[in-house]
């Protein structure tokens, strides 16, 4: 495979850049919009209010992402809302002649799917301006070729129809970064990096109180590629090269696009180390139950039929694992995150995958980021993955919480930060600490790190100590192993931090996420007023794990033993993460108590967290309360979507309206 590749021509770009085009600036103001999709031009130098916190899912809604090829670019920002409306119908931008997307701050948040810099590609975007730009969706566009810059005066250059200076892209980049960018993209970067044109400046800081997180990079920084040869003394924020990976992980959504990738440029060639990688049949397993009749009529269910197709073949041409579907009933093994965490995760490891939450697994003292469609690709060729050493966010959450507060409201607590809020953690290393974090089990730290995505932050990780141990040994290893692997897993006592949120674990009360964002945290009993719900879903990667259905089955038999059931007006759905959650469920005697009270039981799937499943809402007009992670527009249908704990949810499927969980004590959850 190297050898073919180290005769293939790679040249750089031009030193000049000419970008011909018009500018598009995504507004707060719908009719701005649409006035420029009809033709008429803004001035960039009397820029109006431009849409904040643009997600992924608004660049690419999750049903376009069933296409992987240059029809994407027809689609790009259907998913946009501008209060109300939804200003961008398909084609209208790839038909407007824009060359330039421009908005405010934190945009790509969300999702890690590549396919929105790549649909905003093949629309004929050439450069995407905003006054911060979160770090998966950033190093997507820098793979794929896509120009990014929070500079606002380049826009008033290149309306003067100047050209510009390529290093106007990459001042300020490290001198990886900068070459991928010259290049036009990682594989080509890649290829002069074989061929030993393009150099990767040697890590030589000296030895230095280190972070877990920084630990575990110094032991994974590769040195010599063609002798497989990693680790140095130190690592500092700011270094950067290349990282060993242990583990590399998709799923049906990324596969495909990857392997078409792999294919058109490498060929038949095996995938170095196919036993470290896996695949994962988990988002679309339930797409059929739910996909209305306009986008069936599409041929979208056929789509995401050959997004199944492709990677099955992909893995067994290539001898990979599959953790695909069952076979006697409908559903999944596993949820990656939740099967990755469960069986493979092991401490101080670096593990990738195609999915913003990958740093789920971060609950096991080991550094999980997301990355996109071209890194888990090239990582199939060399086995590491371009890191720049982040900096670090401490998140010390002190004290002890009340018996209703769960690792989802700390999260919450965190994200309505003003330090998360304004984007101040965007591409930094989120590391929880404090008692209240030590006191949760493996699953419930697995909520925060998994959230870490939420937060924009480049991963969450928790130091391994006792828990951690017991939980190795009931994966099967010996005492001796778990130990061994968790010896010195913890951060140095004066490891240098960014900064530091605090957050009293004891202050805390149940908490909900208002529609349109994590952020939007508040108390439920701050509500003004009850609000009555349609749907109820406990499930997802954040909260399908053995302590979630612990903590649902709790409030539903305290609702039983009071003679209640989950609210006639309500549907409620509980979904398992993995068949080990689903075989503790039957163990505990929790399916009967799910089905006794009310509930629908799923077996497992991304489902309603990426509008793929049973959960979602078919109508504005509904309002869901889901313990999952993630409520931007659309995200998981047209309504009207609150986040919340486990605990919360279930008891507000009781309720009929949001409220929070009381245990068995209390007289009613009324």
């Amino acid at each position: 495979m190297i050898e073919s590749l180290l005769r293939r021509k790679v040249d750089k770009r031009p030193e000049e850049v000419i970008l011909e085009g018009r500018i598009l600036f995504l507004t707060e103001d719908a009719a701005l919009i649409r006035s420029q999709l009809e033709g008429h031009d803004l001035d960039p130098a009397n820029i109006p209010p431009l849409r904040n916190d643009i997600s992924t899912d608004e660049i690419t809604p999750a049903y376009i992402c069933y296409y992987f090829d240059e029809k994407l670019g027809e689609f790009v920002y259907l998913g946009l809302k501008c209060g109300d409306e939804f200003p961008i119908q398909r084609g209208s931008v790839k038909n407007g002649g824009f060359a330039i997307s421009v908005s405010g701050k934190r945009r790509g948040k969300g999702s890690s799917r590549e396919q929105s810099p790549y649909a905003e590609i093949a629309a004929g975007i050439k450069l995407v301006v905003a006054e911060n730009i979160e770090r998966i969706y950033k190093q997507n566009c820098q793979n794929l070729g896509l120009l990014t810059s929070t500079d606002f005066e380049i826009l008033k250059k290149i309306a003067a129809g100047h050209s510009i200076t390529l290093d106007e892209f990459t001042r300020g980049e490290d001198e990886i970064t900068r070459q991928i960018i010259e290049y036009g993209g990682l594989f080509a970067f890649n290829i002069a990096r074989l061929q030993g044109k393009a150099a990767v400046p040697p890590i030589n800081t000296g030895k230095r109180p280190m972070t877990l997180a920084e630990k575990i990079f110094a032991a994974h920084f590769v040195t010599n590629l063609s002798k497989d040869q990693t680790g140095v003394t130190a690592v500092k924020p700011g270094d950067s090269g290349f990282v060993r990976t242990d583990i590399r992980f998709s799923h049906e959504y990324v596969t495909p696009m990857a392997a078409i990738f792999y294919e058109q440029l490498v060929g038949d060639e095996p995938v170095n180390d196919p036993s470290s990688i896996y695949f994962f049949r988990d988002h679309l397993t339930f797409l059929d139950d739910v996909m209305p009749p306009e986008r069936r009529a599409m041929g979208l269910l056929d789509l995401a039929g050959q997004l199944k197709a492709k990677q099955d073949d992909f893995a067994r041409k290539q001898g990979i694992r599959l953790h695909g579907e069952l076979t006697d009933r409908k559903g999944s093994e596993a949820i990656c995150h939740s099967l990755i965490l469960q069986d493979y995760a092991l401490p101080g490891q670096v593990i990738i995958g195609s999915d913003s939450h990958t740093p789920h697994a971060g609950a096991m003292a080991c550094v999980a980021f997301g990355v996109g469609t071209t890194d888990i690709f090239n990582s199939w060729i060399t086995k590491d993955v371009r890191v720049k050493v982040p900096e670090q966010v401490r998140v010390n959450v002190t004290g002890r919480k009340p018996d209703n507060v769960t690792a989802k409201d700390f999260m919450l607590a965190i994200l309505r930060t003003e330090m998360v809020r304004s984007g101040d953690a965007i591409g930094k290393i989120i590391e929880y600490t404090g008692e209240a974090v030590a006191a949760l089990g493996i699953d419930e730290r697995a909520t925060m790190t998994n959230m870490a995505a939420e937060v924009g932050g480049f991963t969450g990780i928790i130091a391994a100590d006792e828990k951690t141990i017991e939980f190795l040994v009931e994966r099967g290893l010996s005492r001796i192993q778990a130990e061994a692997l968790c010896q010195g897993m913890s951060s140095d006592p004066d490891a240098e931090y960014a900064s530091t949120i605090e957050i009293d674990a004891g202050s805390l009360r149940p908490m909900i996420a208002s529609p349109g964002d994590p952020g939007n945290g508040l108390f439920v009993d701050e509500l003004p007023s009850p609000v009555k719900i349609d749907i109820a879903y406990g499930g997802s990667c954040t909260a399908g794990k053995i302590e979630d259905m612990d903590m649902y089955a709790r409030v539903f038999r305290d609702a039983l033993a009071r003679g209640q059931r989950v609210h006639a007006g309500v549907n409620c759905f509980i979904q398992f993460g993995s068949q080990e959650v689903r075989k503790h469920c039957e163990d505990k005697g929790y399916i009967q108590v799910f089905q006794e009270v009310g509930a629908t039981v799923i077996e497992p799937s991304c489902g309603a967290c990426i509008n793929a499943g049973p959960g979602v809402s078919t109508l504005k007009e509904q309002v869901v309360i889901s313990a999952q992670n993630r409520n931007f527009p659309g995200r998981s249908g047209p309504g009207q979507m609150y986040l919340a704990s486990p605990y919360t949810v279930a008891a507000s499927a009781i309720a009929g309206h949001i409220t929070e969980y009381r245990p068995a004590s209390a007289a009613s959850i009324n």
